[in-house]
């Protein structure tokens, strides 16, 4: 994390605090959501996860998502990420430094700083970008900017791997030690939220030599839904704890409908 500034007395009373870090096994909700539901039609994938603990501890952190989606929804195929938005672009200028076409998604996170006697949360803003390939396989990169109570900024990626039906693909998000100031205990991630499609995108295009304004297509759904709905599974790996599961079914759509779908593990 690349620290923007910290107001004084803030930073006074996170230091002065004796932090007594406890971590236990958390439980996580997963939440999905596809806008517009439409059998054949492109879409905006809004996924978002929750973790909490029991007996009021924080969530451990170091935490390292998967989320696996359908199979039949292909990202490459999708009309996202025509551009490709470079990590030191990002980390120098912020979504300044990343071409508009390479822009594939917004959200929000909170984290939760283990500081005595009160935890503190910071809430933040993602952006989500078609990173290089890495290894041969599709990267994003997510952008995330803190707002309050610390000002700073955390650059992290997603790998794309193949998965087992029913599943189409896997995310293989990894989230870098998250940490305020020097010597204070890591935050954890308690919550997310995110989109993954032409949901409040605007790409550029040229013709006849004028710049022209569109949306792209997003995520096409297939033309028959599985029996079920259209699964989505997540899993929470942490540092020195038990992985979390969780599982989410988008309900297969009536005529006209745009749906949604929450489970708990």
């Amino acid at each position: 994390m690349r620290s923007l500034g910290i107001l004084l007395t803030l930073t006074t009373v996170l230091l002065t605090a004796a932090p007594a870090t406890a971590y236990a096994q958390p439980h996580a909700h997963l939440s999905v959501a596809l806008t517009p539901e439409k059998l054949g039609a492109g879409t905006t994938i809004s996924f978002g996860f929750t973790l909490t603990a029991p007996n009021g501890h924080a969530p451990p952190p170091r935490t390292t998502p998967e989320l696996s989606y359908p199979a039949n929804i292909d990202l490459i195929t999708s009309g996202l990420g025509l551009e490709t938005c470079q990590p030191i672009g990002l980390e120098l200028f912020g979504p300044r430094g990343c071409p508009p076409d390479s822009l594939m998604g917004y959200g929000r996170a909170l984290v939760e700083l283990p500081f005595s006697p009160e935890p503190i949360e910071e809430t933040g803003s993602i952006t989500t970008w078609m990173g290089p390939i890495a290894a041969g396989q599709i990267q994003l990169l997510f952008f995330a900017e803190g707002h309050t109570p610390v000002s700073d900024e955390l650059i992290f990626s997603s790998i794309l791997h193949e998965a087992q039906p029913p599943y189409g693909g896997t995310l293989d998000t990894a989230i870098p030690p998250i940490r305020s100031v020097p010597e204070a205990p890591y935050g954890s991630v308690t919550r997310m939220h995110s989109t993954l499609g032409p949901k409040r995108l605007t790409y550029y295009t040229y013709y006849h030599g004028q710049r022209l304004a569109y949306h792209p297509l997003g995520l096409r759904l297939p033309h028959t839904c599985p029996h079920g709905g259209f699964p989505f599974a997540a899993t929470f790996t942490f540092e020195g704890e038990p992985p979390a599961h969780a599982y989410a079914a988008v309900a297969c759509p009536p005529r006209f409908s745009s749906a949604h779908a929450t489970l708990n593990t």
